[in-house]
């Protein structure tokens, strides 16, 4: 890839998306020539169902194209983890492969990226939020007793929808925060907002539309399992890094200042 700096990096994990990559890309790079961005969308390919050579054929056209990734799944966050890695723009974000957020709705987060807030995060719970599509009724049950569990876990309760998977970062504040991050799994969102409030970065969220897509491949009690133990995780390391940022400070102030 090349090493100049483009405006945005667009980041799109993908599981068996043949069926829909093409699409979203090109509609991504509709909305981005419409507003002006010189671009890079980095797939970051899982499974083996042809999607990365789709997306290989297409950046043999357009060399802002790229896929990676292999046909084993690791998860979504070391997708991303390994997008961010390779990300050279200004701007760094990531979307859903099967566009459950139109990518005109970064005109929600573009006053604010320029404006240079640290993070943009989209939300599907705010006020001027429109959910075009809704998840099944168990679906959204669980969801709202997983965020009580979250939240009393994590004490991440500023942020009213940490799941929604539109983010957008500062180029080095991305940097920052996934040379940090962990968790392979979904819960790889918590993680770089509690890694971001421990840093001391602001979190704006914007309303979005959204909708949803009815995959049937998202298994709900094994997901939520390992879910679960992830919170978990998170948790053991955000009062490890809170400990040792204590001990840290209290072996500088115990230090004798030398005499003059």
């Amino acid at each position: 890839m090349s090493l100049v700096q483009r405006y945005i990096s667009l980041i799109l994990p993908a599981f068996n998306e043949a069926g829909r990559i093409a699409g979203t890309i090109a509609e991504a790079i509709r909305y981005f020539q419409s507003r002006h961005y010189t671009y890079e969308i980095i797939v970051v390919v899982e499974g083996d169902d042809g999607t990365r050579e789709i997306v290989a054929d297409l950046g043999r056209d357009d060399p802002h194209i790229h896929a990676i990734g292999g046909a084993g799944r690791r998860g979504k966050g070391h997708a991303i983890r390994d997008g961010v890695c390779l990300a050279t723009g200004s701007v760094i974000g990531y979307a859903d492969a099967d566009n459950k957020v139109p990518i005109e709705q970064y005109d929600q987060c573009a006053p604010l990226v320029e404006a240079g807030c640290p993070i943009v995060i989209g939300s599907r719970a705010l006020e001027n939020s429109r959910i075009e599509r809704a998840q099944p009724w168990y679906r959204r049950l669980g969801a709202k007793g997983f965020a009580v569990f979250m939240r009393n876990t994590t004490g991440l309760r500023e942020i009213s929808d940490t799941q929604c998977g539109f983010k957008f970062f500062q180029h080095d504040v991305a940097k920052r925060i996934f040379s940090l991050q962990k968790i392979d799994g979904y819960m790889f969102d918590v993680e770089i907002l509690l890694i971001a409030r421990q840093l001391g970065l602001g979190v704006h969220e914007v309303p979005i539309r959204w909708h949803d897509d009815g995959d049937s491949r998202l298994q709900l009690v094994r997901g939520n399992w390992h879910n679960v133990r992830d919170i978990l995780r998170i948790r053991r390391a955000m009062r490890a890094a809170v400990g040792s940022m204590a001990g840290t400070t209290a072996k500088t102030s115990g230090r004798s200042v030398p005499s003059r």
